[in-house]
């Protein structure tokens, strides 16, 4: 029989959608599953992007530029100066989601066995993308009973080689919430100016902040118009998921010049969902108004509730809208799928993402998980009364 590549082998199973199948059976047992596990968000996707699509009067749908169309870029160009973010319309590439802005990124930056500085606990997704690419992910540890802060800048110093190619942060971030602040985007700036590295800042979530606080994006006034990278997308801010769209923005004409090689490659974006992701540029600010304060209620009693269980640790999150929490069990993983498997509490249980696959280094992580807080505050309720059940049910076996 053929053999697999090595790099397939080695391609991480999603921790977000690995327990999809014992979801899908305890529902055929008829009992209701609280998805916990994923961010997609159940605030309806702004009306304008939906009539869009719906009046449209496109006769062939045709391939738009590698790069996304003209007139999309022109608007996008627009959203990110009035968030002082100067780029121009040359200076982003629409991508199919972040998930490819974060492919191109890293194949335009890294050749195979180069190194990546990432703080971790990070997005999942991050190592398929660096397997996919032969990138080796290179983690920096934040802990949870610092609330995931950054550590001191001294440990991502030491990390650095002559293989190192970027650091790559998400801001806020998946799926700690933690928000960074403009001196730590300050330190990073200046430890990538120094050794000359690419800063690479997912900021998908920049529209997601709570008590206050201000995001900082590294396009803004940080003199990093030849190292940052900025990966976007409409999917989270407009809860846009199923459209996959996204972009990557840069200053430094090379990686532009470069990432639109790796675009070209893939031919073009999707079109309907382009035309969506205009429209949804014209949402009015009441909207993400509306949202920010769902959001922020939500996570306000979802935090409440999970500090009454004893035994559970949660940092608690200024942006996006995912916590982390370390659980009184023996390994999150198994937890995670023996809810699903064999606990219901009058009919209903619920699904997490076992922390341990947001981390790169083995044996972190094994006892957290992350929360979505994308349900409404009822049934965040009612998920955490599950949770500490099922922890005493658990630790009883």
């Amino acid at each position: 029989m053929p053999k697999i590549s090595t790099k397939g082998v080695n391609m991480p199973e999603s921790p977000i959608r690995k327990l999809v199948p014992y979801a899908e059976d305890a529902k055929k047992k008829g009992i209701e599953v609280f998805h916990l596990n994923i961010g997609q968000p159940d605030i309806k996707t702004p009306e304008v992007a939906l009539e869009a699509v719906k009046n449209n009067t496109v006769d062939v749908l045709a391939y738009s530029r590698s790069e996304g169309s003209e007139e999309y870029r022109q608007k996008i160009a627009k959203y990110y100066n009035k968030r002082n973010v100067p780029v121009l319309a040359n200076e982003i590439i629409v991508t199919t989601g972040g998930s490819e802005a974060l492919l191109f990124a890293m194949g335009s930056i890294a050749d195979p066995d180069d190194e990546i500085i990432i703080p971790e606990p990070f997005y999942a997704n991050y190592l398929g993308f660096s397997t996919a690419s032969g990138v080796n992910i290179v983690p920096v540890i934040s802990k949870i009973e610092d609330n995931f802060a950054l550590p001191p800048m001294e440990e991502f110093e030491k990390l650095i080689s002559s293989k190192t190619k970027a650091i790559l942060i998400c801001n806020p971030n998946n799926p700690t919430g933690y928000l960074y602040s403009k001196e730590e985007i300050q330190k990073l700036a200046d430890i990538v100016k120094k050794h000359d590295l690419f800063l690479i800042s997912d900021e998908v979530y920049r529209e997601f902040i709570y008590d206050n606080e201000v995001h900082h994006s590294v396009l803004s006034g940080f003199g990093l118009d030849n190292h940052a990278i900025v990966i976007d997308s409409v999917s989270k801010r407009y809860s846009m998921c199923g459209a996959r769209i996204g972009c990557l923005v840069s200053k430094n004409k090379e990686i532009i010049s470069t990432v639109l090689k790796f675009a070209q490659a893939r031919l073009s974006p999707p079109t309907f969902a382009q035309i969506a992701s205009e429209a949804a540029l014209e949402t009015p600010q009441s909207y993400f108004d509306e949202v920010i304060v769902e959001y922020k209620a939500r996570r306000d009693i979802l935090i409440a509730e999970l500090m009454k269980i004893e035994g559970v640790k949660v940092a608690k999150p200024k942006g996006a809208f995912y916590c982390v929490a370390e659980l009184p069990v023996d390994d999150a993983d198994k937890f995670a799928q023996w809810l699903l498997e064999d606990f219901n509490l009058n009919n209903q249980t619920i699904m997490v993402a076992p922390a341990a696959g947001f981390y790169s280094t083995k044996g972190i992580g094994t006892k957290q998980v992350r929360i979505a807080y994308v349900l409404k505050k009822e049934d965040l309720i009612r998920s955490v009364e599950i949770l500490k059940a099922a922890i005493k049910k658990y630790n009883e076996k």
